[in-house]
């Protein structure tokens, strides 16, 4: 109850703290996603996004969103275990979808809201790997996002922002989760971002840091940590999203 009481005070502020005006940037700047996260934002209509993220075990995820309608993003992604490195165990994992719809713009009081569903395990592992798959259950520990609905805006100074939401991995709705994270543009080519991910108790949930690197109006360089001070179950991901017209 201690963790829904927090994540409903984290929905509060996102809705009530006053909204900070800020200017609008080049399409890279358009923050649709923290690390895991998701927030209200989407890419413009004929814009398209490439991401490419390196993380455990030499995997490579290559995802592709399109926006086909305003306010509307469908895309695709593809992963494949041990790409980098030695390994012969070279694995391409089943491809999965994202889509994402944003409700409402947000205005002066309120926040914007986007719902959509997120199929991409951002922590596969092997079934090997007690770090990432739980032998009794035979279920990965990282659940995919699913279905959820999130909340985003700026609040107290241009550049920072806070977004909250729930989701339910694979529609099942007896196992939500809840999730928040801060972005802040302290300079034009340097946003921070931090994230609390998969909130349903402490051992589930996930404490991701990171910065995004601006290289060009249409490039962005993530270097980011995932699970911060779980020992041996951190992880260290890197990933280049580039953005397009079509």
């Amino acid at each position: 109850m201690k963790m829904v009481r927090l994540c409903l005070v984290v929905l509060g502020v996102v809705c009530f703290v006053p909204l900070a005006q800020g200017a609008e940037g080049d399409p890279i700047s358009t923050e649709t996603m923290l690390i895991d996260v998701p927030t209200a934002e989407v890419f413009d209509r004929y814009q398209a996004s490439f991401l490419t993220r390196a993380y455990d075990h030499g995997t490579v995820m290559e995802s592709i969103d399109f926006g086909v309608y305003k306010r509307i993003n469908i895309g695709v992604s593809l992963a494949i275990d041990n790409w980098i490195g030695s390994s012969h165990s070279v694995k391409v994992l089943d491809p999965d979808f994202q889509a994402k719809w944003k409700l409402f713009d947000g205005s002066l009081y309120l926040p914007a809201i986007a719902i959509g569903y997120d199929g991409r395990r951002y922590g596969y592992g092997y079934e090997e790997d007690t770090r990432a798959y739980n032998r009794s259950s035979k279920h990965y520990l990282d659940h995919r996002k699913g279905g959820y609905v999130t909340l985003t805006r700026e609040i107290f100074t241009p550049g920072l922002a806070l977004t909250a939401g729930a989701n339910f991995s694979d529609f099942d709705w007896d196992e939500i989760y809840m999730f928040t994270g801060l972005y802040y543009k302290i300079i034009p080519q340097i946003n921070l971002l931090t994230e609390w991910d998969s909130i349903r108790n402490i051992r589930d949930s996930r404490l991701n840091m990171g910065a995004r690197f601006y290289l060009h109006p249409s490039l962005a360089l993530d270097m980011a940590f995932r699970r911060v001070g779980r020992g041996d179950e951190s992880e260290r991901i890197l990933q280049l999203r580039y953005v397009t017209t079509f």
